[in-house]
């Protein structure tokens, strides 16, 4: 079975649900993940904020991080291989990588109140 980690930047949630605005990329992913596990397969993130030894333990990310810097976090290791720098994967990329189909709901863009219908403050 493929083995997936992806290793987050610092920041206060994994979700992307704090703060004062909303980062849908950090939903999908914190979605996905968490589904993907619920269907048996082996993917895990990791938050530099939170389990700072794993990137010190891990000698893939513990060199990467030394020759480019944390500005290369998000990183997607596939079975002990860098696959993706600087952002997470998308729903693509990880239905190729685990030879599995996923299907997004799709996203409603307008209206409502993060959905740009011009609503203040609500978000």
């Amino acid at each position: 079975m493929k083995k997936i980690e992806i290793f987050d930047p610092a920041m206060c949630c994994s979700t992307g649900v704090c703060g004062p605005s909303i980062n849908p990329d950090l939903m999908r992913i914190a979605s996905l993940v968490n589904s993907l596990k619920e269907g048996g397969f082996d993917i895990s993130r990791h938050g530099l904020s939170d389990e700072p030894q794993i990137f010190v333990l891990n000698k893939v990310i513990s060199d990467l991080l030394q020759k480019e810097g944390a500005e290369i976090l998000p990183v997607t290791i596939l079975d002990n291989e860098v696959v993706k720098t600087k952002t997470y994967p998308t729903n693509e990329e990880l239905s190729k990588w685990l030879n599995v189909r996923i299907f997004a709901a799709p996203q409603n863009k307008s209206g409502g109140c993060c959905g740009g219908g011009g609503a203040k403050g609500c978000c």
